[in-house]
């Protein structure tokens, strides 16, 4: 990816009003990884029967026996788009030097099945490699999840550390396998639909558009966000699961986001602060980025995500 500024911890209030933005992103093609030089992988890994999108790959280090800490992927997409094999994992793959596997989940997206599918795929996915390990060559108690904008959103609440049968849609259901992970990356997610047009206005940069009826957050909650049930957007918001054995969060956003209001990182993070305190989530402000910015990809800004994940995983 293109280097760019180096990206830093900053005082967003002081910097929010001394910034210009350009318009809008040009180029929302999805473009596909280079995964042909990973020697060892397994693709297409059922974790569940409900969906042929319930799959997943796995990309192992080229040397070293297991068992192996594991990163999951979530990937981005407005929750109806996108892939796990998109071009994020080129990024993502670099992490296989440090000798974990790198894994990345495919879900079911908005147009086959609303709010809350992706969740519950994503806690699937982890129950089933929890479950299976051994066979994956995989060490249970070290998963880590890591995700950008909807991906961001799932891999936040995936870091909460729900139990098994708390989360909407699976009520009195049982499950083999925790679904808890160690650490998880939050990379410009959203949180509070509902809010999100109003913090666009607010920092006259994002687009105001997400109460539409085809917005993605709206598509994906089945309804415009603004007749939705409260309750049930609250329960798509990370934010309402705060906890004490929620596992610790990296959350980044660039200031010059214009899908996701870089507001709704840091309602997230002084959330957390305030209701379990500051040793639990670290804040990276990029003052350039976009979204789905170069930025993030930078040898700097990776050093950032792996020393937190490092410490965690």
């Amino acid at each position: 990816m293109e280097e760019k500024k180096n990206p830093e911890v900053l005082d967003y209030d002081a910097l929010e009003g001394s910034l210009k933005f350009d318009g809008p992103p040009t180029d929302m093609e999805v473009k596909m990884a280079d995964i042909s030089w990973v020697k060892r992988k397994k693709l297409d890994v059922v974790y569940a029967e409900e969906s042929p999108n319930q799959r997943l790959d796995l990309y192992y280090p080229e040397e070293g026996e297991g068992p192996f800490a594991v990163l999951l992927h979530i990937h981005g997409g407005g929750f109806g788009l996108g892939d796990k094999r998109d071009d994020h994992m080129d990024t993502y793959l670099k992490f296989l030097k440090k000798g974990i596997v790198v894994g990345s989940i495919e879900y079911r997206l908005s147009g086959e099945a609303l709010f809350p599918a992706a969740v519950l795929d994503c806690r699937e996915a982890v129950r089933f490699l929890r479950r299976n390990a051994a066979d994956y060559e995989l060490d249970p108690d070290h998963i880590g999840v890591i995700g950008g904008s909807a991906g961001g959103n799932l891999s936040a609440i995936l870091g909460m550390n729900i139990p098994n049968g708390e989360f909407y849609g699976e009520e009195g259901k049982t499950f083999e396998g925790s679904c808890e992970v160690n650490v998880a990356v939050d990379q410009f997610g959203p949180t509070d639909f509902a809010v999100m047009d109003d913090m666009a206005r607010e920092n006259g940069v994002s687009f105001v558009d997400h109460d539409l009826a085809t917005s993605a957050e709206s598509s994906y909650m089945g309804a415009p966000l603004q007749e939705v049930d409260p309750e049930l957007l609250a329960k798509g918001n990370p934010i309402t699961y705060i906890n004490p054995k929620m596992s610790p969060i990296l959350v980044q956003h660039g200031l010059k986001d214009r899908l996701v209001p870089y507001q709704q990182s840091i309602i997230l993070v002084d959330a957390i602060k305030e209701q379990i305190g500051e040793d639990r989530v670290e804040l990276t402000i990029l003052p350039e980025a976009d979204h789905e910015d170069a930025l993030y990809g930078t040898d700097e800004n990776l050093k950032i995500v792996w020393e937190f994940v490092e410490k965690y995983l």
